[in-house]
């Protein structure tokens, strides 16, 4: 069984209880298929033609998820700050090449998660059987709802979901991959934030 530090362990442990309700016996026992690692700030996890092996569950710091077009430009998928999860889904469970690339933007500790321990969840409890469904469909929805903004809203509209979704990532992570992420120019950005605040937008960050 491989070490695991407890530290980045216990906040997946009680994240996945206290959201599926499972018996924490379950969990244990399942733990041989579980690893946890630090990762530096720049460092790849997954890189674009790997199969994906594990998930990701970020218990200190910060992931992104980005793809590559043809041309070379990045284009970001998702950021996976605390308590959230980052993957390649497809790749992990066809065994296929990853279409994306993960790495850390800032120094940062993660659960990886094999299937082995998704299986074995699965088999023993009924609890979890069902939170994972629901993680997958809850999936399912915020991609639905992310092509709907890229292909129909407006950059405002794109950057207020934004700042609703990742409120406390405006001071963390760099204009031109906000930018990126939301499928307009760093440029863009500017005038977009620049609009807001002349209408007295503050985000959540900027509250007292």
């Amino acid at each position: 069984m491989p070490s695991l530090n407890e530290a980045i362990l216990a906040p997946f442990r009680r994240h996945l209880l206290e959201g599926s309700g499972m018996d924490g016996a379950h969990f244990d026992q399942a733990a041989q298929h579980l690893r946890t690692a630090h990762f530096n700030k720049g460092e790849v996890l997954l890189e674009i033609g790997d199969t994906c092996k594990s998930a990701f569950h970020v218990t200190h710091g910060l992931l992104r998820v980005a793809t590559l077009n043809s041309d070379g430009n990045e284009h970001i998928v998702q950021f996976a700050p605390e308590g959230w999860y980052a993957s390649d889904r497809g790749s992990m469970y066809f065994n296929e090449p990853s279409k994306l690339r993960i790495d850390a933007i800032e120094d940062s500790s993660a659960v990886l998660i094999g299937q082995g321990f998704v299986d074995a969840l699965s088999a023993a409890s009924e609890q979890f059987r069902s939170y994972n469904a629901t993680l997958l469909h809850n999936h399912i929805r915020h991609l639905q709802d992310r092509i709907s903004l890229l292909l129909g809203a407006r950059a405002e509209e794109r950057y207020q979901t934004f700042v609703g979704m990742y409120p406390d990532l405006l001071l963390r992570v760099p204009q031109r991959m906000i930018a990126s992420y939301l499928g307009i120019t760093p440029e863009s950005l500017s005038r977009v934030r620049k609009e807001l605040a002349e209408r007295n937008f503050k985000p959540r960050t900027e509250r007292k």
